[in-house]
């Protein structure tokens, strides 16, 4: 196979060495591009006897029709209950399988002597194993729904049993909430339902305790559970189609919300709500004359006939909203929902080219796009924000619109319809970004290990840029550029012969031997920043979703009483791609060269050891900087707390982080220090400052100031849920008292936000 060579070079080719660490087999010509993965890619598979074919594409529409209509005369629409309970069980509850005989183990051991010793037989014969009345496999299901959302769960089963298991609590929009969003009472209660569900079976998950405080919730989720197992049974009842009870669904654009009332068998009951723009319900006592009689009309027309309601005059664009989101709380409660893809959130990549590249995060529910977040990445894959073409810039909200509206990825693209004027290249990234998003999505997955075509790989230092031509699991060709010393390419008419030679060794190197590849003698930091861009591209290039979400999350260390330490942390495919390090005082603002001299000092040196480790456990290996141990531990958790930020599938759904946080009010006067402990704030102390950012002296404090200090101080016991750790008011009983008052609670929330999870 002919390979693609490009060669292009850096400046930077002087630069000090870098540590990369890859670990992977060797990548040969026309072999499976598997092998040049490192821990962070797929793992390496055996070569297969003959060439792969190239991927297919997913055939699953993502919008599959409900097989059953609606029943025609249902009575009137009751807005769904407030507090369903959670008790009512399908009318069969098969047991689980038995669990399979013990292999029997051989007891005879061979002869010593030369005549080998006869074999063994079996002592008991082969038990039958009963096949399990359960498929394996990932199953989301919800409980029932109310006007706050509704809980469920994404349950994996295997052998009859709960193998893992993601609890969620959603918003109006039916989106999974951040755990601090929620109810406090619901905080401890991820965590203990998720212990007391794993492992069970059916009828053991119906059996756990709910957790105290958060009964609803618990019940919410068991119903949830025990409907997971319902949709993964082998064999279904003939004449159980919904699950009884009330669900909930939500047009892609978040125009509207439909409640559903099923008995098992029929639709009996319809209720429509306009949405906010935040997501939240309209309240029905200030619905506009418009959102009034929409309502009054398209009810009864869904009632009657459900997806195959004719558009309300005058109202055609919420008519489509509306059976949208009567088609997802329809499929929210079909016991057999068809979707070809598992919920949840997924990224990808368009087609790479030397400018730069599209992305696309994005939530499936239902086979449907429910949120979609899009990127114009760099050539250094890092997102450029507003500073991307202005056409661009200018057409991502309308092609987020676009996609939402679609309620999937763009079928069958045509750039004259489909493309934004004026950024028509852009526009078919972002689509095909999200086709490739929906094909990880996939329950049954597609052929092949990776997509086919151009893929973009940097390392993490953004030295070496790669483009990797990928077709039918093989790469195909390769072009490599690397970075001068501004962060920007070197053209091809600026190559030096020397460089020209040294860009053709690496590109050979890696086209033979992948992550393999022997370094370039007297360029081993290039080496190996090449060996790193091109496992960076294979990831790009997999089917596979990652860990960790990509993108930029601040977090902090713990604070004590003269500030704290903040990292702001970009990640790409698991890998530090940027971090900036800051020591903030107590009004949060940068100290810069006016922090400690240790401390100024050891900031460059901390960035670059981040840099070098890449990883999340590599960078809590790194040595503290003598005489900046404090910080240095403190920065190193800063960054730790940002990849907790950055996972997708948390291990345990906590609402805070543990550890010491501070806020301050908008004007800076006042400074909250708050101490979490399992989860919660516990503890809260507060500071006053002067216009400096220095803290007061207690003889400094006005009667007012001082009594705020001991409100906020003495309402804790150091072990629960502090008063003002919940939805925090202002208090007082004058008016000096409510206006510092108010801004401490300001503080408490900036706190609360920079503990959040």
């Amino acid at each position: 196979m002919k390979k693609l060579i490009t060669l292009t070079v850096s400046a930077a080719l002087l630069l000090a060495p870098f540590a990369y660490t890859i670990n992977a087999p060797s990548l040969h010509l026309k072999v499976d591009a598997v092998s040049a993965a490192s821990e962070e890619a797929p793992a390496a598979t055996a070569k297969p006897a003959a060439t792969p074919k190239a991927t297919a594409k997913p055939t699953a529409k993502p919008t599959p029709k409900a097989t059953a209509k609606p029943a025609a005369t249902p009575k009137a629409t009751a807005k769904p209950a407030a507090t369903p309970k959670a008790t009512a069980k399908p009318a069969a509850t098969p047991k689980a399988t038995a669990k399979p005989a013990a292999t029997p183990k051989a007891t005879a051991k061979p002869a010593a002597t030369a005549k080998p010793a006869a074999t063994a037989k079996p002592t008991a014969k082969p038990v039958t194993v009963k096949e399990s009345v359960y498929k394996d496999g990932v199953y989301t299901a919800y409980g029932n729904a109310y006007s706050k959302g509704t809980e469920g769960a994404k349950v994996t089963i295997k052998d009859g049993k709960i193998a893992d298991i993601e609890l969620l609590r959603t918003s109006p929009k039916l989106i999974d909430r951040n755990a601090r969003d929620n109810y406090s009472g619901i905080w401890k209660a991820y965590e203990l339902m998720k212990d007391r569900l794993l492992g069970k079976t059916r009828d053991g998950a119906a059996a756990v305790d709910a957790v105290s405080g958060a009964t609803r919730t618990s019940n919410g989720w068991k119903l949830s559970v025990d409907r997971a197992f319902q949709r993964a049974l082998a064999e279904k009842p003939a004449d159980a189609l919904y699950f009884p009870g009330d669900h909930m669904g939500v047009d892609p654009e978040g125009k509207y919300a439909v409640f559903n009332s099923y008995d098992g068998a029929a639709l009996t009951a319809v209720k429509v709500y306009p949405l906010t723009a935040n997501g939240d319900f309209v309240d029905e006592k200030t619905y506009t004359a418009e959102q009034t009689a929409f309502v009054a009309a398209i009810t009864p027309a869904l009632l009657a006939h459900g997806t195959e309601a004719l558009p309300v005059t005058g109202f055609e664009l919420e008519t489509k909203a509306a059976i949208n989101a009567f088609w997802d709380a329809e499929q929210n409660a079909s016991i057999n929902n068809t979707s070809a893809y598992i919920d949840g959130f997924y990224s990808s990549y368009g087609t790479a080219r030397s400018v730069g590249v599209e992305r696309a995060d994005i939530i499936i529910r239902n086979g449907k796009l429910v949120d979609v977040k899009l990127y114009r990445l760099g050539n250094n894959l890092i997102d450029r924000g507003a500073t991307a073409y202005a056409d661009v810039v200018k057409a991502n909200a309308p092609m987020t619109a676009k996609l939402l509206v679609n309620g999937s990825y763009i079928a069958n693209y045509e750039e004259t319809v489909d493309g934004i004027s004026g950024a028509t290249e852009s526009s078919h990234g972002w689509n095909q970004a999200v086709e490739r998003a929906y094909e990880k999505a996939l329950k049954v997955k597609s052929a092949g290990q990776y997509f086919e075509g151009k893929f973009m790989g940097v390392d993490n230092q953004s030295k070496v840029m790669l483009l990797v031509d990928i077709a039918a699991d093989q790469v195909t060709g390769i072009k490599l550029s690397l970075f001068g010393a501004d962060g920007k390419l070197i053209a091809d008419d600026k190559l030096t012969a020397e460089q020209k030679t040294l860009v053709e060794q690496l590109t050979q190197g890696l086209l033979a031997k992948g992550v393999q590849a022997a370094d370039v003698a007297g360029q081993e930091a290039v080496s190996a920043a090449a060996k790193a861009a091109l496992t960076d591209a294979l990831t790009n290039a997999s089917k596979v979703q990652g860990a960790y979400k990509d993108g930029t999350f601040t977090a902090f260390g713990d604070a004590y009483d003269k500030g704290t330490n903040r990292a702001d942390v970009t990640l790409r495919n698991g890998k530090i791609v940027k971090v900036d390090l800051f020591r903030v005082g107590m009004d949060m603002v940068d100290r810069g060269k006016s922090a400690y001299a240790e401390v100024v000092k050891a900031i460059p040196q901390l960035t670059a050891s981040f840099m070098a480790a890449g990883t999340r456990e590599g960078v809590q290996q790194v040595d503290a900087v003598s005489g900046a141990t404090s910080s240095s531990d403190a920065l190193k958790a800063a960054v730790d707390r940002a990849y907790g930020k950055a996972e997708i599938s948390e291990a345990d759904k906590d609402a805070y982080f543990d550890g010491i946080f501070i806020g301050v009010s908008t004007d800076k006067s006042v400074n909250v220090m708050v101490n979490v402990k399992y989860g919660e704030p516990v503890n809260m102390v507060v500071y006053y400052l002067d216009r400096d950012g220095k803290v007061k002296t207690y003889s400094q404090l006005t009667a007012a100031e001082k009594a705020v200090k001991t409100e906020i101080e003495t309402t804790s016991n150091g072990y629960g849920l502090h008063k003002y750790g919940y939805r925090p008011a202002a208090f007082g009983d004058s008016a000096d008292v409510k206006s510092i008052s108010a801004k401490a609670v300001e503080a408490i929330k900036a706190a609360l936000e920079s503990a959040g999870k």
